[in-house]
């Protein structure tokens, strides 16, 4: 028998086997090739952050020059919605691409199905090298790495601004120091060791998340003599139209008229969430200035968002949970210079379940099957294509913060329906919300009992009932009142 020689195996192999040979060392070729053309994605994840919390997007009070260079270098998606505002459904949306009644992490107890793919490990699946390093916050007591994740830097629930002990690769250790410093600390370190590339990175912060909201110490007094104005539509909890919970709802932890998070006073509140995000503002500086002095700056898609907005006053109200604009809308900036035009501001209905689709589809992994979530890659390239023009939202009634009922509601470009409903079958409890947004962007004025609107109603009816039955079953809780006591963080 003749024999060939294969330099790349080392070994000598029969001639009649040279041609398999040739065939798998061009395939091998092939998936380099692919490997090397895949990029690194970086994923930085915010806590409750507002789509106005940057100064890129208008905000007078907070100067953001770190977010606004994402921008500036990159694309401004102005309209992104989740479609459930509480921090572990919003969070399963991102991984899964799917709504919250579709994946079943309905509240903030409840744990990532191991058995539900997610985008993570699609790219793992392609070769992707993956870390995950701040707050997880799905499955309140359970630090234990996650499926889909080589590097594992995260803790139990919460989380604390100072001093958090963290499971790093299995061991637990108390790091000392404020939260944000520490998760870009070690952010920064495993993106400056030896891997193998392309590489996923998600870091969450803690910040501004509130229970209490406690701003760094060097930028605690920054924004001391900013005056910071209540907003024009703070006092319509109690206005005609509105309906009863908002005015329920008021003295309570979520409400205007309560503690604001431990701060008390409005202007101390609003100030201590804005800061906390001068923090991360850093931060995000410190993860551009190591992807350009290792090299891939400019071979990384960098992903700016968050899990859910945040209401600062707006309707009498803090937190999130509810439909009302400020709860539902979150920033998403994305810097590629292969594909971003920098610079565009893209203003489609974008949701937060189409990050999990996006980054499958930018990485060129397997996609998630089955899924609403849409890639938005051709929006980042300023493609013209067909897209969604109405969402549902859905929320979950919470005995553990008992402050909003549930929620259940459409939004499109100009319009939104908001209802109540009890969860046992009966007729909502509360007045429905109809909003005309082209007009009313405060969403001030309830148009659901105006006679001159009734078409418009009927017609958001019908959309929201036939995307209710589109995405699955509906097993909302029994809502059982709003009472007015704190909870325990």
């Amino acid at each position: 028998m003749k024999y060939l020689c294969s330099r790349t195996l080392g070994t000598w192999l029969p001639r009649r086997w040279s041609g398999w040979f040739l065939l798998l060392q061009l395939c091998a070729g092939c998936l380099a090739s692919a490997a090397a053309t895949r990029p690194n994605v970086l994923i930085i994840l915010t806590d409750d952050q507002r789509w106005d919390a940057m100064s890129c997007a208008g905000n007078p009070t907070l100067q953001t020059p770190q977010m606004d260079r994402l921008a500036r270098e990159g694309v401004r998606f102005a309209n992104v919605f989740v479609t459930t505002s509480l921090c572990s459904p919003s969070r399963a949306s991102l991984l899964s691409g799917r709504y919250a009644r579709q994946h079943g992490v309905q509240n903030n107890f409840t744990e990532y199905p191991n058995s539900l793919p997610s985008f993570p490990q699609q790219l793992k699946k392609v070769g992707y090298t993956t870390a995950y390093i701040g707050k997880w916050h799905m499955g309140e007591d359970n630090d234990d790495r996650r499926p889909g994740f080589d590097h594992w830097f995260s803790h139990r629930g919460q989380g604390n601004y100072f001093d958090n002990e963290f499971n790093d690769d299995g061991q637990r250790r108390k790091v000392p120091g404020y939260y944000t410093t520490v998760v870009t600390d070690e952010a920064v370190r495993w993106l400056k060791q030896p891997k193998r590339e392309p590489f996923l990175l998600i870091l969450g912060h803690k910040a501004p998340h509130g229970g209490p909201i406690q701003p760094e110490p060097r930028f605690e007094h920054t924004l001391d003599q900013v005056p910071i104005p209540r907003p024009a539509n703070a006092d319509d909890y109690a206005a005609a139209g509105k309906p009863s919970w908002l005015l329920e709802s008021y003295p309570t932890w979520h409400g205007l008229g309560g503690p604001l998070y431990g701060q008390k006073e409005y202007d101390r509140f609003v100030r201590a969430y804005y800061t906390t995000l001068l923090s991360v503002d850093v931060s995000v500086g410190r993860i551009y200035d190591t992807l350009k002095d290792t090299g891939v700056l400019d071979q990384t898609v960098i992903i700016y968002t968050s899990d859910n907005g945040f209401v600062l006053g707006q309707h009498g109200r803090v937190d999130k949970r509810t439909m009302y604009e400020d709860s539902l809308r979150i920033p998403l900036l994305v810097r590629y210079p292969p594909l971003a035009k920098p610079g565009l501001v893209v203003s489609n209905l974008v949701l937060s379940l189409d990050l999990a689709p996006s980054v499958v589809d930018l990485a060129g992994a397997p996609p998630l099957r089955g899924i609403p979530g849409r890639s938005w890659k051709p929006l980042l390239e300023g493609k013209r294509v067909r897209w969604r023009e109405s969402f549902l939202y859905e929320y979950n009634f919470e005995k553990q913060f008992p402050y909003t009922p549930n929620v259940r509601g459409i939004r499109t470009t100009d319009w939104k329906l908001i209802r109540y409903p009890h969860g046992d079958g009966g007729p909502d409890r509360f007045t429905a919300e109809l909003y005309n947004l082209a007009s009313d962007p405060l969403e001030q004025h309830n148009l659901i009992d105006d006679p001159a609107y009734a078409r418009q109603r009927r017609r958001l009816e019908k959309e929201l009932d036939s995307l209710s039955r589109e995405i699955g079953p509906d097993r909302m809780p029994v809502y059982e009142g709003i009472i007015n006591v704190l909870p325990k963080y």
